[in-house]
């Protein structure tokens, strides 16, 4: 999985005047969690744009002024309800041998029969959540469409991968293919309709 590298600074101070003198100086404040101890610290908000604004996951290198650096995830971020500005973000740090679970988007690959039939593609999961060991994390999961016709589901056990475990039910359905009022009867398939139109081409036998 691809990584940003955040460069911050450590928070001396936590108290809810130093927070508000941080935001107004441009910087968010931010607290990783997951190891021996919490650590806050601090960076300029436009650090976090291509971490937060993308449909994309990536993973995390927290650079800090003294010298430490972290391997994290974002966890949760918190927006200004009026101006959208982030208020906040927790991170959670990574170590090799210890899973997380984390969101990954969803990538829809493959020209489906039944949206070619005239049928419309209903994509139920844009992401799902695994569990995994750090350098195990994809960049994302890849969702073959080819063999969906019209009324067929794909359900997330097809997915299945042994780098990864999925964190939902076995019956979960991450797209499917519904009849539209454009779409035609795809229930025979491409090779019987050929072997049916190489049949009707053929000469008559002589008696």
């Amino acid at each position: 999985m691809k990584s940003i590298t955040i460069n911050g600074s450590q928070r001396e101070s936590v108290g809810r005047k130093a927070t508000k003198a941080l935001r107004n100086a441009g910087q968010v404040p931010c607290v990783l969690y997951g190891g021996d101890k919490s650590v806050h610290f601090s960076a300029a908000e436009l650090a976090f744009s291509k971490l937060v604004y993308t449909p994309n996951a990536h993973t995390v290198v927290i650079a800090l002024e003294n010298g430490d650096t972290y391997n994290a995830i974002l966890q949760d971020i918190q927006f200004h309800p009026v101006t959208d500005r982030i208020l906040h973000i927790d991170f959670y740090q990574l170590f090799d041998d210890k899973e997380i679970s984390m969101d990954i988007p969803v990538s829809f690959v493959g020209n489906s029969k039944g949206v070619r039939n005239g049928g419309v593609l209903r994509k139920n999961k844009r992401s799902l959540r695994i569990k995994a060991l750090p350098g195990n994390l994809p960049d994302f999961i890849e969702a073959d469409i080819t063999e969906l016709k019209i009324g067929s589901k794909l359900y997330i056990t097809t997915l299945e991968n042994e780098a990864y475990k999925f964190m939902h039910p076995d019956n979960t359905v991450v797209c499917l293919v519904k009849r539209s009022r454009t779409s035609v009867n795809d229930d025979v398939d491409e090779d019987d309709e050929d072997d049916a139109t190489n049949e009707g081409d053929a000469p008559a036998a002589a008696e």
